[in-house]
C-alpha cells in the first residue's frame, strides 16, 4: 500500500480509528510529520487537535539511527546501543540539550501561547506519519502517561512490525493501516513525503481551533 501524501494517509487512518469516536478522544500529533495526518483524523472524528513534541536522539554521524528519544516526561535511551557506540557522556548530554532546545522552540512556535489540551481522564490518540524503531513514540507515550489520560492509543499509517510490537508494551492500543514485513523506511510508503514546514503545522493547528473551518 502506497499513500499519496500525509493527508491521504490521515484519511485512511481515520477510518481505522472510527471505533474510538464514541470515546470523544483528544488527538495529539508528533510534530512535524504527524500533524497533517492527525489533522485529518481530528476532522473525521470531530475531535480536538494538539501536539506532543518529542525528539529522536540520533547517533552522531548517522542521525537517522535512533539511540534514544526525549519528551517532556524525560529521556529514553537504548543502553545496549550506547554501550556498543562507547559514546562519551558529555556527547550524549550535548545531543540531549540540543534536542531539548528544539522541542521547546516547537512548543513556542506551534502553540503560540495556547496551553496544552487537558487530557486527564480522556482517551488520547497519539499520531505520527509512520513508526520505524518506535523510540520517539515510546518516549512520547511515557511522557503522556504522566498527564493521566484514561487510555493511550498510538496510531500511524505505516508501522514497522518491530516498532509496533515495542509500542504495544507502553500504549493501550496500536493502530496501523499497514504493517509491511519489508518496511525499510517510512518515506518509502508515500508518493509525496515532502518535509512538513513549521508554517504548515501552525496552519493545521489553527484550522482545528473551535469555530474554524478546516481547509
Amino acid at each position: 500500500m502506497i499513500f499519496n501524501d500525509r493527508y491521504d494517509a490521515g484519511r485512511q487512518l481515520a477510518a481505522e480509528l472510527e471505533r474510538y469516536r464514541g470515546e470523544h478522544p483528544v488527538i495529539l500529533a508528533l510534530p512535524r510529520g504527524g500533524v497533517p495526518v492527525a489533522s485529518q483524523v481530528a476532522q473525521a472524528l470531530d475531535a480536538p487537535l494538539d501536539i506532543l513534541p518529542a525528539r529522536k536522539l540520533g547517533v552522531p554521524g548517522a542521525e537517522e539511527v535512533a539511540m534514544g528519544a526525549l519528551a517532556n516526561g524525560g529521556v529514553v535511551v537504548d543502553q545496549t546501543l550506547l554501550d556498543r557506540l562507547q559514546l562519551p557522556a558529555e556527547a550524549l548530554q550535548r545531543i540531549v540539550a540540543r534536542e531539548t532546545a528544539e522541542m521547546a522552540r516547537q512548543e513556542r512556535a506551534f502553540r503560540r501561547g495556547r496551553p496544552p489540551i487537558d487530557v486527564t481522564g480522556r482517551t488520547v490518540i497519539l499520531i505520527d506519519d509512520g513508526l520505524a524503531t518506535g523510540a520517539t513514540a515510546c518516549a512520547a507515550v511515557r511522557a503522556l502517561r504522566t498527564r493521566n489520560p484514561r487510555r493511550i492509543v498510538f496510531a500511524a499509517p505505516v508501522c514497522a512490525p518491530d516498532g509496533a510490537e515495542l509500542l504495544r508494551t507502553v500504549a493501550d492500543d496500536v493502530v496501523c493501516v499497514a504493517c509491511p514485513p519489508d518496511f525499510r523506511a517510512v518515506g518509502v510508503w508515500y508518493r509525496d513525503f515532502t518535509p512538513v514546514s513549521d508554517a504548515e503545522v501552525v496552519d493545521r493547528l489553527e484550522a482545528a481551533l473551535p469555530g474554524r473551518v478546516p481547509a
